[in-house]
């Protein structure tokens, strides 16, 4: 995970890229995050949906493998 100072100036550059983008080009790119976004959001219910099973199936469980 990138610090805060990291992720501004990551943040910085990309913007400068974006306004010289066409709209294509924000278009595409729009898409893609969103796309990025709703995996990890399918991801994450996955991951909620497996801890509670493994907890019907096993009790409680450990803090340390939800976070995983």
């Amino acid at each position: 995970m990138k610090t805060n100072r990291e992720r501004e100036i990551l943040i910085v550059a990309i913007n400068a890229l974006l306004e010289s983008a066409y709209d294509s080009t924000l278009d595409e790119i729009y898409t893609l995050l969103k796309t990025i976004e709703d995996e990890e959001d399918e991801e994450d219910l996955k991951a909620v949906k497996e801890a509670r099973e493994e907890i019907r199936l096993h009790g409680t469980i450990f803090w340390e493998e939800i976070k995983k």
